[in-house]
């Protein structure tokens, strides 16, 4: 009996110290909100300001992570692809509901393949299904020169984890076409020149920083 209440106590030591452990890092969470929010400003209108004043600020919270339930706005604000949005009012709309492309097939083909195992792109032809379908649509009409690739699928279908259709959309251009940061469109032209580019920096950056390993190379 007494080893028994020994156990019982130990167990009883162990929860309340998960439990502590738990709410602290609730807490440093909810800090880190606070944080962002602040940076941002109310629905990111200080956003532009702060990253021109702070940017190395910006630099050290965006590598710590950007909180889950932030993401949508952050991504969108680092982009640029609020910007393009106002822009351009309708044009998504329009390149969905009337504009055709030849990749229809080829996307509808893929769309079970991106995230299979994901509860919102599980069900043939649901919801999670046709928002990516309408954004890669939209963006092979948008974009005729470079059009639709299979791998531009797991791009857009993250995005709309975090934000609607449209936003996704114009999140996507402004990676791709480069709105603020290095065009991403070379990882998916032909040639891979992007792919290319990075896989030629990786190279040299092994060689300087470990030699030894790159010699077995």
């Amino acid at each position: 009996q007494q080893q028994q209440q020994q156990q019982q106590g130990e167990q009883q030591a162990h929860a309340q110290s998960d439990s502590g452990q738990h709410e602290g890092e609730d807490q440093q969470l909810q800090r880190r909100v606070h944080k962002w929010r602040a940076m941002m400003g109310p629905a990111g209108a200080d956003w532009r300001a702060y990253a021109a004043r702070k940017p190395l600020k910006v630099k050290r919270r965006v590598r710590k992570g950007v909180p889950d339930q932030l993401r949508g706005l952050v991504w969108q604000l680092m982009s640029g692809s609020r910007e393009l949005l106002l822009e351009n009012r309708g044009v998504y709309e329009q390149l969905v509901c009337y504009e055709r492309t030849p990749a229809e097939l080829e996307i509808i083909r893929d769309i079970s393949r991106t995230f299979p195992g994901h509860v919102y792109y599980k069900q043939r032809h649901g919801p999670g299904q046709r928002s990516l379908f309408n954004v890669l649509k939209a963006y092979a009409v948008y974009d005729r020169d470079l059009g639709y690739t299979q791998g531009m699928g797991f791009v857009a279908g993250l995005l709309l984890l975090y934000m609607s259709e449209e936003d996704a959309f114009w999140t996507l251009v402004a990676l791709m076409k480069g709105k603020v940061h290095t065009p991403m469109e070379g990882l998916y032209l032909p040639g891979l020149p992007l792919i290319q580019q990075y896989l030629f920096q990786f190279d040299k950056c092994v060689g300087a920083l470990l030699p030894r390993l790159y010699a077995h190379f």
